[in-house]
């Protein structure tokens, strides 16, 4: 678990990020300040670097193969982060976790499926259903004030039409919230009870704060180990994702062997750079922990600049991660916060309605960066309201 007693990393000067080629930064012109793509400010860390520096040196920039180090990180990650003991062997590689989810789910869903998701929900999960040719169902989460939870009782209304897949986002982007270990426990019991396979996307699982415990979902019983999946990747914790490498995690001989049934390409269209990249990554927890200890700090930050210029919104702190959500109804801005903000202030924010239509008034908003660019950019939106 992260313990917040480390020095926290800075983020690159602001002319070295707008120098950058990442579609964060060439998404909007140049006097826009991007607070959108969920990737953070910092350099990379130095052992990454280092080997990849190398692997160019040499020209090992071939194919990916096997690459045995990956399975042996992502093994000793899971133990000495959450205890949870991983088979390597049930490890399989993939370029990114939307082509993971797609691919994977192929092996169980056919056009015209039914696929569950709790919205809000991070808006690539609908393109990933269109992807598939499947139907979209949603089961809402559950809203008490800003803090919002599964509703079980609505995931089960909805398994009993003939869900065939539930894509769940755990920890859960963008509403900050890490499910308990009961929550899912009782989800996996849904799930066998009306023959749900559970694809849980868990990419931003080491970005949880130490007052939270996260759970990966394949943990938490033997039902979920039967009934589910895990997709992650290095990516969001560790500012990897144009490296391209995620992996697919199964823990039941039926769920492996539906992996091993998907075409071969799935595996040799990740990126070696990506895969080595991520196996030094899960080693680099000096690096994470100071990330962590930098966008905690952020996240006390971005409460107090929230309230100071945007009195009447409502945000809540999240449990894990660099991204705020942020209801703004009460100021009335249209259906589209953040297009007002761009044209107004000058800064990008994610809309709350490619999240869910429910969420028109919402913005999300990454604070995986400088405090001084935040307080700016939360300084010019409240500007923009007045």
């Amino acid at each position: 678990m992260y313990q917040n007693s480390h020095t926290p990393l800075n983020a690159l000067p602001f002319e070295t990020l707008k120098a950058k080629r990442s579609t964060k930064w060439r998404d909007y012109p140049a006097d826009v300040t991007p607070l959108h793509v969920a990737e953070m400010d910092f350099e990379i860390a130095k052992p990454i670097r280092d080997r990849l520096i190398q692997m160019i040196a040499d020209s090992d920039t071939g194919y990916l193969g096997a690459i045995p180090e990956l399975g042996e990180s992502i093994e000793w990650f899971a133990n000495k982060r959450w205890g949870w003991q991983v088979d390597k062997e049930e490890i399989f590689t993939a370029t990114d976790v939307g082509v993971g989810m797609v691919e994977m789910a192929r092996q169980f869903v056919k056009p015209g499926d039914r696929i569950l998701l709790n919205t809000p929900v991070y808006h690539n999960f609908a393109n990933w259903i269109a992807e598939l040719g499947c139907i979209k169902v949603e089961a809402p989460l559950k809203q008490t004030g800003m803090h919002f939870t599964l509703d079980l009782e609505r995931v089960e209304a909805e398994y009993k039409t003939g869900v065939k897949v539930h894509f769940l986002c755990n920890p859960h982007n963008p509403v900050g919230t890490v499910f308990s270990k009961e929550e899912l426990i009782k989800l996996a019991d849904l799930a066998e009870k009306y023959g749900v396979v559970v694809f849980s996307d868990e990419i931003h699982a080491p970005l949880t704060f130490d007052e939270s415990s996260f759970h990966p979902f394949l943990s938490v019983s033997e039902t979920a180990r039967k009934v589910g999946i895990i997709v992650t990747s290095a990516s969001k914790s560790w500012n990897l994702a144009g490296l391209k490498c995620a992996y697919i995690i199964t823990a039941d001989e039926n769920m492996k062997h539906k992996a091993t049934t998907m075409p071969m390409a799935v595996h040799y269209r990740a990126s070696l750079l990506g895969a080595v990249a991520a196996a030094e990554a899960l080693r680099c927890v000096e690096w994470l922990d100071s990330a962590l200890t930098r966008i905690d700090m952020n996240r006390q930050l971005i409460s107090e600049l929230v309230q100071k210029n945007l009195p009447q919104a409502k945000y809540r702190i999240p449990d894990f991660g660099y991204l705020a959500w942020v209801d703004l109804a009460e100021y009335n801005l249209g259906d589209n916060p953040s297009q007002y903000f761009i044209d107004k202030a000058k800064i990008s924010t994610n809309p709350g309605h490619a999240f869910g239509q429910q969420c028109s008034s919402f913005v999300r908003i990454n604070f995986g960066t400088s405090p001084e660019i935040l307080t700016s950019a939360i300084e010019a939106m409240g500007a923009a309201v007045k």
